[in-house]
């Protein structure tokens, strides 16, 4: 019984010394954070690129807005100049709602603070004013696309101000004033 004894306590305290799980402990301690720290750096990255294609988007086609080259455009006209333009909106279509609104030169009254966007969720739409305005007038260009989060559940993703069906908003404004004709 004393052999067994003296047996298990040696046993013991080479395990006690034994230091072979170590990098495992600090692993599952470590990995969690570098990952959502990896995919919130993806998913800010993504969103970044998602807003600079589409205000590149939104700056070509309001200058040719400004030079006349569309005549009494349409939303779906716009939209798709916008979706052709910007590359890397998914759903480009189904996703962006665009609103264009001369400025009255008595009130100087800009659009609102509240962006209108498209609700994904209903068929019919939010009415939005497109009015491209006559020479020499200015306008102010208001596009909305959503998105949805690539990692909804990163720090990022879940900060992210999202609509009934999860996706988050990405807003460009502009403004331009005819060219005289």
């Amino acid at each position: 019984m004393r052999l067994l004894i003296k047996k298990f306590l040696s046993q013991v305290r080479s395990l006690r010394q034994n230091e072979d799980g170590n990098p495992t402990v600090e692993f599952v301690i470590v990995f969690p954070f570098i990952v959502t720290l990896f995919f919130t750096a993806f998913e800010f990255g993504l969103l970044m690129t998602r807003h600079v294609m589409l205000e590149r988007a939104v700056d070509l086609t309001v200058r040719d807005l400004r030079l006349g080259h569309f005549i009494a455009p349409t939303q779906d006209d716009l939209r798709r100049v916008i979706c052709n333009r910007a590359g890397m909106i998914p759903k480009c279509m189904d996703s962006l709602l665009i609103e264009l609104r001369p400025v009255s030169t008595v009130t100087w009254t800009p659009l609102g603070s509240d962006t209108t966007c498209k609700n994904r969720n209903e068929e019919i739409q939010p009415v939005v004013s497109l009015n491209p305005g006559i020479s020499n007038e200015m306008v102010l260009v208001r596009v909305c696309a959503v998105f949805e989060p690539f990692f909804p559940s990163t720090t990022l993703g879940m900060k992210l101000s999202r609509d009934e069906l999860g996706g988050y908003a990405l807003v460009s404004s502009s403004a331009f004033v005819n060219e005289p004709s």
